[in-house]
């Protein structure tokens, strides 16, 4: 059985605004059950970020779709677990008690805004929908908020922008109207699911730190989901790494990079380029990569699911499922060997 313990995420405490226990989410397909979010625990606390990490299919995207109750149903079904928002459990909540909660307590930025946007609805109205249904504002007021909104992520002639079309702003813009409409009611949980990967670098950049300095002037709690480990680095306090949807490590983000405790996380930090080697400080080589894929998650292999790409599989990998659990103080990994590998438990 896999230790999930609450100090495995941060223990419960004043600070912690949502605290995930146990998740589970499958789909239900032709191909067999398959465990897209596999017992998962976490917890955040207000004015944190928390980065989810790991390799497309990992179960990223579709442990924030959990959170607020977007699973797809068919094929998908939320199984198990508990979702506690300052002391409400979402899993608990009828449809309609949940429609009061997004978008007003905890809000999310998907990864593409223009199918995310409305087409046939200016900016102001689509970000001044949530103000009305939660706030209880009249229209103009609603719409007065919004332009003071877009003027908050820095967007150009707001008022202007606030009569436009999503076609008619920049993706830069877009994404910058999309935070605005996340944070317009002050969630308490912002989940930002691939907020960058649609913008060029310059614009990533930007979106970042508007996401950061609106953290510290409002206190919201944020969950970043990303694959760049860059975008970690500079954002996030602790990070949760994925695969094959169950957590294998976590971490606070400065310990994580200075000494990952499993080999899926040094095989991700491996395969980031680096700039000592592009500006030739040291010998040049090849950029390091994982070899293989993940795993399809309705044929996992017996054991660890990364076994079969590690390279330091022995015959226990392959054959029991490592329990997760306490390697150091506030290091929790789920490997057989990364004592072995990485230093003695609580070293």
């Amino acid at each position: 059985m896999v230790v999930q313990s609450a100090s495995a995420s941060a223990a419960l405490d004043d600070g912690v605004v949502l605290d995930v226990r146990g998740l589970k989410t499958y789909f239900y397909t032709r191909q067999g059950l398959l465990k897209a979010v596999d017992d998962v625990s976490f917890a955040v606390r207000k004015g944190e970020t928390l980065a989810i990490v790991g390799e497309s299919g990992c179960g990223k995207s579709i442990t924030a779709l959990s959170l607020i109750r977007l699973v797809p149903t068919p094929p998908g079904r939320i199984v198990g677990g508990a979702v506690s928002l300052a002391g409400t459990d979402l899993l608990r909540l009828d449809e309609k008690a949940m429609r009061g909660v997004r978008g007003n307590d905890i809000s999310m930025i998907f990864q593409e805004p223009m199918t995310s946007l409305n087409p046939v609805m200016t900016i102001g109205r689509q970000i001044g929908e949530a103000l009305i249904l939660h706030q209880g504002l009249t229209r103009a007021a609603a719409l007065a908020r919004a332009v003071e909104m877009l003027q908050l992520v820095r967007i150009p002639e707001p008022e202007q922008r606030a009569r436009d079309y999503p076609h008619q702003l920049s993706g830069g813009m877009r994404q910058r109207a999309m935070i605005a409409m996340a944070l317009a009611c002050n969630p308490k949980v912002l989940i930002a699911d691939e907020p960058t990967t649609a913008l060029d670098v310059t614009i990533q950049a930007q979106i970042l730190d508007l996401i950061v300095d609106l953290q510290r002037q409002l206190g919201t709690a944020v969950i970043l989901i990303t694959h760049d480990l860059g975008v970690v680095a500079e954002t996030a306090q602790r990070v949760i790494v994925m695969y094959a949807g169950r957590k294998v490590e976590e971490a606070p983000a400065s310990e994580l990079f200075a000494r990952p405790l499993h080999p899926y996380t040094s095989g991700l930090m491996a395969s980031i380029p680096r700039l000592d080697l592009i500006r030739g400080h040291v010998e040049a080589g090849r950029l390091q990569e994982i070899p293989g894929m993940v795993p399809a998650l309705t044929d996992l292999p017996t054991g660890c699911a990364f076994a079969p790409r590690c390279q330091f599989a022995v015959d226990r990998c392959h054959a029991d499922y490592p329990p997760y659990e306490e390697k150091r103080p506030g290091r929790w990994a789920a490997c057989w060997r990364s004592d072995e590998l990485y230093g003695a438990a609580h070293a």
